[in-house]
């Protein structure tokens, strides 16, 4: 039997989250919302794919403040505007779908903020060009010739903190099942985890304990407010001498587990344009094999799983437990059913899409019924 395709369950402190299958789609910025406010865009995206056959659904990088943002175009979650355009948005997708729990990642970008969108060129934008003043651990650029970053007082890294408590609570109020703080990519947690960012001399840097301090404070910040089930996304490597490392990821791995975790989802890299990356299918999980063997955290491998022999592999293997895809989706945004025929799988589905199957694959919904006069 698929293991892709056996049900998964989550135990956190507010009840069991189970999903259908093992598929994960990970969050994709869409760079398309106005002031932070989700649009007709994100409307159209969620139901897509909400309807995918995925067993979860994982909402873009959601900013917990304006200046967090990556771009002027990111979602944001942080005050009562940007909290009722997403629970329309995602109320209104949601009733044009099967039940999918549904994950959102919630973020602050840090000295990556205020960057044009991948279209626009994907450089910083200047405070007087229409972007903001970014702020860091440290006041190193992300690039060379971009202008540094603040860093970040003592009084504010407290303020990021209540932000994300004040996202997470926010979540939990629109009844969002689950919630991945996003630690890696080069964004503001992954920058203080990682010494090539944080060259801080204070309890938050220096030391493997110290990097990892502000991260492992908002997770139980976040764990105190939320309920639902909660993890992190890491970059297992930052691929650079002298970086974070896979080892110092299992030993956070633990710590989380420790502080009430329910998954961490592995990545890599993104903290430096140093890195050195030889791209391949499955080139991230040997670093969510590790993860999980070390830390005993259930873990979500991503990175180059395009088939669904691929992925049902992975799993197969033990090297983790969910998989995760992204950009498979946006090409095939009915990957989760194509999956299904592959290895002999089933899906929920809406019922207008019933008699949309070829032959071959006419047994893979769950419960539908066709009749014709």
């Amino acid at each position: 039997m698929s293991l892709l395709f056996t049900p998964f369950t989550f135990d956190a402190p507010s009840g069991p989250l189970t999903l259908p299958n093992r598929i994960v789609i990970a969050p994709m910025c869409q760079y398309s919302a106005e002031n932070g406010l989700a649009t007709d865009w994100h409307l159209t995206h969620w139901t897509n794919m909400l309807n995918s056959g995925a067993g979860l659904f994982t909402i873009e990088a959601t900013a917990v403040s304006a200046v967090g943002r990556i771009s002027p175009g990111c979602l944001g979650l942080w005050d009562d505007s940007t909290q009722a355009a997403l629970a329309d948005n995602l109320q209104r997708a949601r009733r044009q779908a099967p039940h999918v729990p549904v994950c959102i990642q919630i973020s602050h970008a840090g000295r990556k903020a205020s960057s044009a969108t991948p279209w626009n060129g994907g450089m910083l934008i200047a405070p007087q060009d229409g972007g903001w003043q970014t702020v860091a651990p440290s006041a190193l650029p992300h690039l060379p010739q971009e202008a540094a970053p603040t860093e970040l007082s003592l009084a504010d890294i407290a303020q990021i903190k209540a932000d994300f408590v004040n996202t997470a609570r926010r979540s939990q109020e629109l009844g969002i099942e689950a919630v991945e703080l996003h630690a890696a990519h080069g964004y503001l947690l992954h920058q203080f985890l990682s010494p090539l960012s944080n060259q801080r001399t204070d309890q938050y840097g220096g030391s493997f304990e110290n990097r990892i301090r502000f991260p492992l404070e908002v997770f139980q910040a976040v764990r105190e407010a939320f309920g639902g089930t909660l993890g992190m996304r890491i970059s297992g490597t930052d691929w650079v001498d002298g970086g974070w490392t896979i080892d110092e990821t299992c030993e956070l791995a633990v710590l989380l587990k420790q502080a009430g975790a329910q998954f961490v989802h592995i990545s890599s890299g993104g903290v430096s344009p140093l890195q050195k990356i030889t791209l391949g299918p499955e080139y991230q999980v040997h670093l969510a094999k590790a993860v999980k063997e070390r830390s005993g955290l259930t873990t979500f491998a991503v990175g180059l799983i395009t088939e669904p022999a691929q992925a049902e592999a992975v799993l197969q293997r033990g090297d983790a437990d969910l998989v995760a895809l992204a950009r498979s989706f946006l090409y095939k945004p009915r990957w989760g059913w194509e999956a299904a025929v592959a290895l002999g799988g089933t899906v929920d589905a809406q019922h207008q899409y019933w008699r949309s199957l070829p032959r071959e694959a006419k047994n893979i919904f769950n419960d539908a019924k066709i009749g014709m006069r």
